[in-house]
C-alpha cells in the first residue's frame, strides 16, 4: 500500500545475518495462488546478501493461500480450523517450491510452533539444526507448523514467529516486507494528513497506538503484529525494518544498504540484551567445576566450555538448564562462581563426560549434542562487581 508521501531513504544497521519474513500478501497477490510476481526480487536481495558473506534465514507464509487455490472448487474462503490446517498441509510443498525455483542454493524446510519455543529442550533443539543448516550453506525457510498449531494459526502471527526465530539464530536484523510502505502517523486509508515515520528509537505506547487496538484485526494497514514483532526483536537487542515488499525499487535498495521504510531501533546490542538475560535468568541447583585452565580460557570471554576442562558435577540439572560454572582454588579455598549458562546435556550425561575430549562425546554417551558442554553463546562471564550486583 503506497500514499503520495515520498520515503526518506536512510542506512540500515551493520548486518551479518538477518530475519526475512514475507508475507502471504506477496506471495499470493493475485488471489489466484502463489506467484514470483513480487518473490522475484526478494530472492535476488537473497542472494546478492549471500555473496556479500551475509546470512538470511527467510520466514515465509503463503501455505493456506496455496493450499485454498489447489482444492479451490472445494473449499469456502473462511472454513473451520480443521480446514486450515489441511489447507496448510497441502500447500506447503508448493511454498517452498516456489522459493526453490528462485533459489540456486538448497532450500531447507524448518515447521515449528511457539510451543517450541517456549520448552528449553526443543528450542536447543531447534537452534542446533538452524545453525547446522546456516553452516551447510542452504536458504533455510521457517514457517509456522500450522497443521497442529492452535491458537497460532491466525493473521499476522507469521510476523511474531520472525521475531522469535531473530532471536534463535542470534540474527543482528529483522526484515518484514509486505505491502505496506512504512509505519505511518495515522491509517493513511482514512486519514490523508498521515505521514510516514521513518525513524522509531523506542516502541513508546504512543507509537504502538498507531497501529490500532490490539483487537484489531488490520490496524494501520495490519500494522499491529508487526509492531509487536519489533517489540520482541528489541528485547533481544535487534532493529526492525518495515518496508514494501512490492517495490522492487525498495528491495534493490536493501541491496546497497538502503531503506525505503521504517526503522524500529533496539535500545541495545543485540550481545548486550542477550548477555542481560543470562546474567539475570534465574539458575537451578547445577554447579560445574571447571580446572583452571577452563577457567583462563572463559576469563577471555570467547571460549566454550568443553568436557575436557571438567572436574566435577554438583547438583541435578536438565539440558537447557541454567548452571553456575564454579572453580576450586588451589589453596583450598572455597568456590568461586565464575560465569553462568545453559547446558547443552544433562547432569549425568556431564559427570560421564567430564575431563574427556570432544571427540570421544558420542563414543561415551552414544550420541552428542555438539562439542561444547556450554556453547559461548549460552555463556556468561562473571566479574566480581557482576557477583556482587
Amino acid at each position: 500500500m503506497s500514499v503520495g508521501v515520498e520515503l526518506s531513504e536512510q542506512a540500515l544497521p551493520h548486518w551479518r545475518r538477518a530475519v526475512l519474513k514475507v508475507g502471504s500478501n506477496l506471495l499470493a497477490a493475485d488471489g489466484d495462488g502463489l506467484t514470483p510476481r513480487f518473490a522475484t526480487a526478494l530472492a535476488a536481495f537473497i542472494a546478492a546478501s549471500h555473496a556479500d558473506g551475509r546470512q538470511v534465514v527467510l520466514v515465509s507464509s503463503g501455505a493456506v493461500a496455496a493450499g485454498r487455490a489447489l482444492l479451490r472448487e472445494r473449499t469456502a474462503a473462511g472454513g473451520a480450523l480443521a480446514a486450515r490446517q489441511a489447507l496448510a498441509a497441502l500447500g506447503q510443498a508448493p511454498m517452498i517450491a516456489l522459493w526453490q525455483s528462485l533459489s540456486a542454493r538448497p532450500v531447507a524446510q524448518v515447521l515449528l510452533t511457539h510451543d517450541d519455543l517456549r520448552n528449553r529442550r526443543r528450542y536447543l533443539n531447534a537452534r542446533a539444526t538452524l545453525r547446522e543448516l546456516l553452516a551447510l550453506d542452504v536458504l533455510t525457510v521457517v514457517n509456522e507448523n500450522d497443521t497442529v498449531a492452535v491458537d497460532e494459526l491466525k493473521l499476522g502471527d507469521n510476523d511474531n514467529l520472525a521475531a522469535i526465530v531473530a532471536a534463535l539464530v542470534d540474527a543482528d536484523l529483522l526484515l518484514i516486507a509486505s505491502d505496506i510502505d512504512a509505519l505511518y502517523s495515522a491509517d493513511p486509508r482514512l486519514d490523508p494528513a498521515a505521514r510516514p515515520i521513518n525513524d522509531v528509537p523506542e516502541l513508546t505506547p504512543q507509537i504502538m497506538a498507531m497501529a490500532g487496538g490490539s483487537g484489531s484485526p488490520v490496524g494501520t494497514g495490519g500494522m499491529r503484529t508487526k509492531l509487536e514483532a519489533a517489540s520482541k526483536a528489541a528485547a533481544a537487542g535487534i532493529a526492525t525494518a518495515l518496508f514494501n515488499g512490492r517495490s522492487e525499487a525498495t528491495v534493490r535498495a536493501l541491496e546497497q544498504g538502503r531503506l525505503r521504510g521504517t526503522l524500529i531501533r533496539a535500545g541495545r546490542s543485540r550481545m548486550q540484551a542477550r548477555k542481560y538475560w543470562l546474567r539475570h535468568a534465574p539458575a537451578g541447583p547445577g554447579r560445574i567445576c571447571v580446572d583452571a585452565g577452563a577457567a583462563k580460557a572463559l576469563h577471555g570471554g570467547r571460549a566454550s566450555l568443553l568436557p575436557g576442562g571438567i572436574t566435577e558435577v554438583a547438583g541435578e540439572f536438565n539440558r537447557g538448564d541454567m548452571v553456575e560454572i564454579i572453580t576450586v582454588e588451589s589453596s583450598g579455598a572455597d568456590s568461586a562462581s565464575i560465569a553462568r549458562g545453559i547446558s547443552q546435556y544433562g547432569t549425568a550425561e556431564v559427570r560421564r563426560l567430564a575431563g574427556c575430549h570432544s571427540r570421544d562425546i558420542e563414543a561415551r554417551l552414544g550420541y552428542s549434542y555438539g562439542d561444547e558442554v556450554i556453547h559461548r553463546d549460552d555463556l556468561v562471564r562473571l566479574t566480581d562487581a557482576e557477583i556482587l550486583a
